[in-house]
């Protein structure tokens, strides 16, 4: 049976602290400043990636920790916990899976090392689309292949961190859809060295948070057919190998949300004196942060085993979607308790909360919605009828 470790290891609190400590120097008038101007934190990235912590998960003969995913959930929380943003730079973590399971051994050994190393930044993942969304066998982005290249057209929306990185996964159709004997074949994953590259176009969006997100225009762009993973019409079946890394370790960001949440609500809610008493004495005010914090602990042993699982080999699929869902609620429910017992004072920027408040609702949405994780859970946990 898999174990699902209920404490932590020396070793990982060892790697909890550091990464605290790398976060410490990143308080929150770092990230308000930067939400301001909608920059990209390329110091707080960059000293992540020097520490070695963006390479937890990939193995040491390439450069990497080696570690598993529990300790990248763990990565990713701590970030969350201590006020920061780990969306900057957490697609390199689950990304990076689809080379290492899929890519040719030459592919690994030429990228793998200097993503290690920071000297690539593999942080774009090119999936969704203005048209498809989360039905991503609709994708209507094409590569197709002449001679020793393929030619991609398209659009892509709400990619993140473009023009941070220097190579980008894209999912293509590369057969179309009335030719194939399932939807879910033809489409094919490209890892794509996005220097300097023409025709593609990038136009930044503005969104609710700050994520450097982007809308994406293929023109004619032109890639090596040596930038295929694995074969192609399979890519469908790669992207969704590695979701459930991205399910674990966005639930560990929510959970962390959570945690800072609820350590500044009670914070807070047991200085403030109101009518001759603690805020945190009104069980108006206690009992929305104690349930919030039985929901996070809650969220976070199902992220532990989901992890568990993973690392074991074993399939985790329901286990990190329902990581993933109870997390987001978790976080969300962490953040209205701890606005409702600042009041005003959590609407002010200079308490962190609002910022931290609409970074949280991103993953009741993304990287899949809250309702079709249930209706995965409805359909292939509990076998009933599909919905509609």
């Amino acid at each position: 049976m898999t174990a699902i470790p209920l404490t932590l290891t020396d070793e990982q609190r060892a790697l909890r602290d550091g990464v605290a400590d790398i976060c410490k120097r990143y308080p929150g008038e770092y990230w308000r400043a930067l939400d301001v101007k909608r920059e990209y934190p390329e110091a707080f990235v960059n000293d992540l990636t020097t520490a070695g912590y963006l390479a937890a998960l990939i193995p040491e003969q390439y450069g990497g920790a080696g570690l598993g995913v529990t300790e990248g959930a763990l990565i990713m929380e701590t970030i969350h916990a201590n006020g920061g943003n780990a969306a900057a730079c957490h697609a390199q973590m689950y990304i990076m899976g689809t080379l290492l399971r899929h890519g040719s051994e030459a592919q690994k050994k030429q990228y793998l090392p200097k993503i290690a190393t920071g000297d690539l930044r593999l942080q774009a993942f090119g999936v969704t689309e203005p048209n498809s969304g989360s039905d991503t066998t609709k994708l209507q982005t094409t590569a197709v292949k002449k001679g020793d290249r393929y030619v991609v057209n398209g659009q892509k929306m709400f990619i993140s961190r473009v023009l941070q990185s220097d190579l980008m996964l894209l999912l293509a159709r590369t057969t179309p859809v009335d030719k194939v004997t399932r939807k879910t074949y033809g489409l094919s994953v490209f890892l794509v060295d996005i220097r300097g590259i023409k025709g593609l176009e990038v136009r930044p969006l503005r969104m609710m948070m700050n994520h450097s997100t982007n809308a994406l225009f293929f023109d004619g762009m032109e890639i090596p057919a040596d930038g295929l993973i694995g074969q192609e019409g399979k890519g469908f079946s790669y992207i969704l190998d590695g979701m459930n890394v991205e399910r674990i370790l966005v639930a560990s960001e929510s959970i962390g949300d959570g945690r800072w949440f609820g350590e500044r609500a009670v914070a807070y809610s047991s200085q403030r004196v109101l009518f001759g008493k603690p805020l945190g004495a009104n069980q108006g005010v206690q009992f929305p942060i104690a349930k919030a914090h039985t929901a996070v602990e809650a969220a976070a042993l199902m992220r532990n085993k989901a992890a568990a699982l993973f690392d074991a080999g074993e399939p985790c699929g329901p286990e990190a979607n329902m990581a993933k869902y109870l997390a987001a609620e978790a976080a969300w429910e962490a953040g209205n308790a701890c606005i409702d017992c600042h009041g005003g004072y959590g609407y002010a920027e200079e308490y962190d909360i609002e910022r931290k408040f609409r970074e949280c609702r991103l993953y009741k949405t993304a990287p899949i919605n809250n309702n079709l994780v249930l209706a995965y859970v409805g359909e292939h946990v509990l076998r009933m009828p599909r919905s509609y």
